[in-house]
């Protein structure tokens, strides 16, 4: 097991994560530590360590880990190669990430393949991006504790898997991008937002399944779609356009306006 933890807790307003890895089950929470950021890994392969850095500038601790097999990508293995080339089950690493409820976070994940849990509550996170070649990736709140301050950006883009959003309205973000090529896309706005929100959600071939509070909430919902994909539309939404739906609640100018862009090509976009 390989352990790596950052224990300046001064000198600094923001802290910023970038954890990058090509294969393994990542799960991030919150947990009650000495510093801002702790890592503990189980590698099954040792003669691959990872490249730990940590520093402060700017009122910024710059935190990166990277963990590449070097030798995979010395041999010009095409990522498809990479993705059947196995059981989807069998991945090499596992890690822990502990991040500590009173510094604000700044996260960056580069994943290559895996499975990915993020537990977001009691952390107050300013942005997240994701991206990987073939992932499951489940963000939540365990817990009822939504992000204390407003999220600019939640990014999650993948070449092939799933992405499942619970509690969508806990991120308190005020952009979301998720964007799969293969695979599906699972949003949770079921308790709506207390902010505004613009999302954009694309499935190149898959599945989009979109979970909405009652209409008295202010919802705008945009689909571009082709002939290719079926589309399942609750009652409660009305038609402005072939493309364009509202809620009963909607107003432009409202404070907690959730405004979506969906955007299928082949495949499902299911609403309820």
């Amino acid at each position: 097991m390989k352990e790596y933890q950052v224990t300046e807790r001064k000198g600094y307003n923001l802290v910023q994560l970038d954890f990058t890895s090509y294969k393994s089950i990542t799960k991030l929470k919150r947990v009650i530590s000495d510093g801002p950021v702790s890592i503990h890994g189980h590698l099954s392969q040792t003669n691959i360590l990872p490249d730990f850095s940590s520093e402060i500038k700017n009122q910024v601790l710059w935190t990166s880990l990277v963990h590449k097999n070097v030798e995979s990508d010395n041999l010009g293995k095409s990522i498809t190669s990479k993705i059947f080339s196995g059981k989807g089950e069998d991945f090499d690493h596992t890690w822990d990430l502990g991040l500590d409820s009173n510094f604000l976070y700044h996260l960056n994940f580069y994943l290559g393949m895996g499975i990915s849990n993020f537990d977001l509550s009691k952390l107050t996170v300013s942005q997240l991006e994701i991206h990987s070649a073939s992932s499951d990736v489940f963000i939540h709140y365990s817990e009822d504790e939504p992000n204390q301050v407003q999220m600019d950006t939640l990014l999650v883009m993948l070449n092939m898997g799933t992405v499942d959003i619970q509690q969508a309205n806990y991120t308190n973000s005020k952009k979301m991008i998720v964007e799969v090529n293969y695979g599906k896309i699972n949003l949770d706005f079921s308790d709506g937002m207390s902010s505004t929100c613009q999302v954009i959600a694309a499935v190149g071939a898959g599945s989009l399944n979109l979970h909405l509070p009652s209409d008295s909430f202010p919802i705008k919902i945009k689909m571009k779609t082709t002939p290719m994909c079926r589309t399942t539309i609750p009652k409660f939404l009305k038609s402005e356009d072939n493309e364009t739906y509202i809620t009963k609640g909607y107003s432009a100018d409202d404070p907690r306006l959730l405004e979506l862009t969906l955007d299928v090509g082949v495949g499902a976009i299911i609403i309820d």
